[in-house]
């Protein structure tokens, strides 16, 4: 059998006149697009040309609800409640979903942004808020997220679907979490260097962390920033990098 595997990006992040990345060469690159909900980045129009993108590149749409934090883009860690989160997933995931049938798709997966993204690894309370939140909106959508997390083992109890990521620009630390931004290695920016760590989570399912230990990911879908400088060009390197390898391009969900 073929070998396979999804290539996933953060998009969908301009907001009014701020404009971030070039989300119309990323959408032809990926096969999965995490589009922000209009909480920490992204807006109404932004969310629209962004479904219409999807259905004319045929690429998987799924929503990317992050905190309430346009100025902090969504990587500052709030003391949000559990409730707070689940009621907010629902506001963005439902405002993406709406506008997503009027360009005659849907969302099809759910992925948490930044510092939620990351709470929702290892905090079990707002874990299980969030996936009870997804399931009571759809309990067939799938939920993208870090592998051996406390939001897979909420999701497994809740019995949804969960795909495994893991992040072909960002370096890890030996616990099996993302190095913090800002220090050296966190940001994987040369093209080359990200297309070799694609082929070798795609083919042996682990990576190298910072201290040479090894970690087994075992990733269903892998992920690039499309705010990153040079994105674009990373993109086309890594897909290219898999696609010679005989990997697959293929949406999880």
């Amino acid at each position: 059998m073929r070998l396979a595997i999804d290539l996933n990006a953060d998009l969908g992040e301009s907001f009014g006149a701020w404009r971030v990345g070039d989300d119309e060469a990323m959408f032809g690159l990926v096969s999965s697009a995490n589009i922000a909900c209009g909480f920490h980045a992204g807006d109404s129009l932004t969310m629209a040309e962004s479904a219409r993108r999807a259905a004319r590149h045929g690429v998987t749409l799924g929503a990317h609800p992050g905190y309430r934090d346009l100025v902090g883009f969504g990587r500052r860690a709030l003391d949000t409640s559990p409730a707070e989160i689940a009621t907010e997933l629902l506001a963005q995931l439902g405002a993406l979903d709406g506008i997503a049938r009027a360009a005659g798709i849907r969302v099809r997966y759910v992925k948490a942004h930044g510092a939620l993204y990351h709470r929702l690894a290892t905090d079990e309370r707002a874990a299980h808020a969030f996936v009870e939140a997804v399931a009571h909106y759809d309990g067939t959508l799938p939920i993208l997220g870090p592998p051996v997390s406390a939001i897979e083992r909420a999701a497994d109890a809740a019995g949804l679907r969960f795909a495994r990521e893991a992040f072909v620009d960002r370096g890890y630390v030996a616990d099996g979490s993302l190095m913090p931004r800002g220090e050296p290695g966190a940001v994987v920016d040369d093209p080359a260097a990200a297309a070799d760590r694609a082929i070798e989570l795609a083919e042996t399912g682990g990576i190298t962390a910072d201290d040479g230990s090894r970690l087994e990911l075992r990733p269903d879908s892998l992920c690039l920033h499309g705010d990153t400088p040079g994105a674009v060009g990373m993109a086309r390197a890594v897909r290219g990098a898999l696609e010679r390898a005989g990997v697959e391009i293929r949406s999880f969900a």
